[in-house]
């Protein structure tokens, strides 16, 4: 399981065998979220109403990294 960052209490990861869409896994304490990467579109979510704004927020700052992340890890399959 690849995490690729940790900020703020949360936790950006991917589990090694992923499927599209390109999503993103955070966690933070027992919440947790899937975001699609390319339209940010919530696919599962725990978080409250401010953490989850939050956890957005980041993964849109940091999408291009994990976008990347993810095209070099699943590319060496």
């Amino acid at each position: 399981m690849p995490t690729l960052l940790n900020l703020n209490g949360f936790k950006f990861f991917f589990y090694a065998n992923e499927h599209e869409p390109m999503h993103i896994h955070i966690s933070k304490g027992d919440e947790y979220a899937k975001i699609e990467l390319a339209t940010l579109k919530v696919a599962r979510n725990t978080f409250k109403p401010k953490d989850l704004k939050q956890a957005l927020d980041l993964t849109q700052t940091h999408r291009q990294t994990f976008l990347e992340a993810w095209n070099e890890y699943f590319s060496k399959r």
